[in-house]
């Protein structure tokens, strides 16, 4: 008996990791809009199995993304430990759009909004308070004095649609976007900018967000 009522348990853990690593392949190629029957027929299960363990796509996606967000950490580590704070903001950046170019999922993820309470919020605000540091760091230090962490959220939009329309033509177009843009965030090219950076709810709020609610 101890064995047939341990089995389902062994079974349904199987097939959630099954589910998990095929749908971080299946939204890493595609991105996070791909369809689910794609990700279960990977994983060699039915749908209804993966709505047994994920009832909603953002389910799938708070198990996937905040673990591929700790790449994200480590960069940020690496950034904040250059000795040149402009260098380290230069690494900051570049390694965080490497990781979207490398991951669609991931460039879907870091480009949307999210529901507060879901985990893959709580890993994005963490990786904020990482940006703020380094800014603050470079800031004067070869950064722009008026350049303040939301404002790096609009690059981020411009850049995962850069990095989604070239992805299979020229996969590293980006770079030259990025090198544009960062010589124009040099203290020493700095000229007035009269709007003021988008406040928290304005980034949150966002007319027109396609994703702010992923659906099944």
């Amino acid at each position: 008996m101890a064995r047939t009522s341990r089995a389902p348990r062994a079974d349904a853990a199987r097939n959630r990791d099954k589910l998990l690593a095929a749908a971080a392949k299946v939204f890493g190629e595609r991105g996070v809009d791909a369809p689910l029957e794609e990700v279960a027929r990977r994983a060699e299960v039915s749908i209804g199995t993966l709505y047994n363990h994920f009832p909603a796509r953002q389910d799938l996606i708070d198990a996937i993304f905040p673990m591929r967000l700790e790449a994200l950490e480590r960069v940020a580590e690496a950034a904040l430990a250059d000795p040149d704070p402009w260098d380290g903001f230069v690494c900051f950046v570049e390694g965080l759009f490497e990781l979207q170019a490398r991951d669609r999922g991931l460039n879907d993820v870091l480009a949307r909004s999210y529901p507060a309470s879901s985990e893959l919020s709580g890993a994005c605000h963490r990786g904020f308070v990482h940006l703020v540091e380094i800014i603050e760091r470079a800031r004067g230090a070869g950064l722009r004095d008026d350049f303040e962490a939301p404002d790096m959220v609009p690059l981020i939009w411009a850049m995962s649609q850069i990095i989604r329309e070239t992805a299979d033509v020229a996969p590293d177009a980006w770079r030259r976007f990025l090198a544009f843009h960062l010589d124009g965030l040099r203290a020493d090219a700095a000229r007035p900018v009269s709007a003021a950076p988008l406040t928290q709810e304005q980034v949150e709020g966002r007319p027109g967000d396609p994703a702010g609610s992923p659906g099944r």
